[in-house]
């Protein structure tokens, strides 16, 4: 099935397109990475998706629902881990966890057993009873996204989830969203190009808010006759060669 569904999606500030017609698409189940240099529009078609601002032009379906008329139902079916460490300090983990879960709804037994799940899954157990403020950065990136899944979206939006975090702490939460593929549909966005080669079924290019190119990270290499998929996402940003999108 699919979940997202661009059709010529724009957004113009005056006569700038910082998102122009963009059209594709991003199946069920599926780990989509958005990839491009600073201005690339990835924020601003997330913030449209997300029914945070309204396009100027064409639509966007999220399993079928329109983000023009039913922003509200589409609302309810995602949910958005910021680049910003999003936790309560004076919380702890399992607090935090249980408060959110109570947010969306869950009675206190159901906060409480989806709360002990998001802990396992993203290796927090000994840390359960410590209040937030003194986790390290990694664990706080953790615990943040942990928060976000536990409302349990069919989408969940990444935005630079391992900012500012060292080699050790990027590659455990690798580790810990690697688990979710297939999960959810996950809509990545990051500057780490071994990141979105790591984690992604799907690469999606941007540049200046035009679609340059789409495909696995393998067929982007073989497209562009490139030894690294760092060498094809230069490639293909500085117009060196036209991949299929």
């Amino acid at each position: 099935m699919t979940a997202i569904q661009l059709k010529n999606l724009t957004k113009r500030y005056k006569e700038t397109a910082v998102v122009n017609g963009l059209s594709f698409s991003v199946e069920e189940g599926e780990f989509f990475a958005l990839l491009g240099e600073n201005g690339a529009g990835k924020t601003t078609l997330i913030s449209m998706l997300c029914g945070l601002l309204a396009p100027t032009g064409g639509d966007a379906l999220v399993f079928g629902d329109s983000i023009l008329t039913n922003v509200d139902k589409i609302k309810r079916k995602m949910n958005l881990s910021p680049q910003e460490t999003a936790v309560a300090p004076n919380l702890t983990v399992r607090e935090n966890l249980e408060f959110i879960a109570g947010t969306y709804g869950s009675s206190k037994k159901e906060a409480k057993a989806k709360a002990a799940e998001m802990i396992d899954l993203f290796n927090l157990t000994e840390k359960e009873k410590a209040k937030a403020k003194t986790l390290s950065g990694g664990m706080q990136r953790r615990l943040s996204i942990a928060m976000g899944l536990i409302t349990n979206p069919r989408i969940f939006f990444l935005d630079e989830p391992t900012l500012g975090l060292d080699v050790r702490s990027r590659r455990e939460l690798w580790s810990n969203l690697s688990k979710l593929k297939g999960k959810m549909t996950i809509i990545l966005t990051t500057h780490y190009l071994e990141e979105a080669e790591a984690l992604a079924d799907r690469i999606c290019i941007l540049q200046k808010g035009i679609l340059k190119a789409l495909g696995t990270a393998e067929q982007l290499k073989q497209e562009t006759n490139a030894a690294s998929f760092e060498d094809a996402f230069l490639a293909i940003c500085d117009g060196e060669v036209e991949s299929s999108a």
